[in-house]
């Protein structure tokens, strides 16, 4: 998670695009936060436990400031796999951040609340772990009167609806048809939508996706002025995947060239015409 961790960061903490996911899973897209309402954070803090020091750190948050008052904290963190202790990290987080309130350097200040939204990213399953501290720790109803059952915010992104990805403005709204048509058809068509955060967005499916491509598919397009939308991504990102089964095809029996174009996303169609087969060819090769 550390390499996805540092890619998603870079997108989110933008802050048009920071806004825009709060707006687009809190409020159904209404413009509420504003990207120049938002403030950066520490995002490090720290707690001791058996006499050690230890680093409590978020993947991204932000202060939410209107008229000199801090009205909240919001941060993000960035699951491709559904974490069992999410519940008690976010709780740690939200802690931390609610102890930072009551320093000396905050005692006059008002108080505001913490908020954190979940992002998982993840689009062969739907989240299957605790979404609640009671459904993470076992307490025994004698002290469920005096334990809070603290919710979890898990906003799946793979599942989102048409209507809901058109409620982002920003490139997440890109980020989020990709993973919604993965998690469809296990494939991803391209957008002509311009992408503002151009080497940001394709760092992140770089990473989440295992594939060098996207990164030599941005220097490649950087380098020959092409238009900054998913459409010319993917052309060329099918392009190198052609380059990748010719050279693959000198050195690997059929069934390994075509499984390896199957992984990156290739129809059997698609990989039929890429090395002149028929269709009935490549559909009789067993998927590994």
């Amino acid at each position: 998670m550390a390499e996805k961790d540092i890619s998603e960061k870079i997108l989110e903490d933008h802050a048009d695009v920071f806004a825009d996911i709060v707006n687009g899973f809190c409020f159904q897209g209404r413009e509420v936060v504003k990207p120049d309402e938002l403030e950066p954070m520490n995002l490090r803090s720290a707690y001791r436990a058996e006499a050690e020091l230890h680093d409590v750190e978020r993947d991204v948050a932000k202060r939410w400031k209107k008229n000199g008052i801090r009205i909240a904290c919001v941060g993000f963190e960035n699951q491709t796999t559904a974490d069992p202790d999410m519940v008690l990290r976010v709780y740690g987080y939200d802690g931390a951040e609610y102890r930072a309130q009551c320093l000396k350097e905050n005692e006059a200040k008002p108080r505001y609340p913490v908020v954190t939204l979940v992002l998982y990213f993840g689009y062969k399953q739907r989240w299957t772990e605790a979404k609640s501290l009671y459904e993470a720790v076992d307490v025994p109803d004698v002290f469920k009167p005096f334990v809070s059952d603290v919710k979890l915010n898990v906003f799946e992104v793979a599942w989102l609806s048409d209507e809901q990805v058109k409620r982002f403005k920003s490139d997440f709204r890109i980020v989020a048809d990709y993973f919604v048509q993965k998690r469809k058809t296990g494939a991803y068509e391209g957008s002509l939508d311009e992408i503002h955060h151009f080497y940001e967005v394709l760092q992140l499916l770089k990473v989440m996706e295992h594939d060098d491509r996207y990164e030599k598919v941005y220097y490649d397009l950087t380098a020959k002025g092409g238009r900054r939308n998913m459409c010319d991504v993917i052309d060329r990102y099918i392009n190198m995947g052609e380059e990748k089964g010719k050279a693959l095809g000198r050195q690997e029996t059929l069934k390994e060239v075509i499984n390896n174009l199957r992984a990156y996303g290739n129809t059997d169609e698609k990989i039929a015409d890429m090395l002149k087969l028929s269709f009935s060819q490549v559909q009789q090769i067993p998927r590994t």
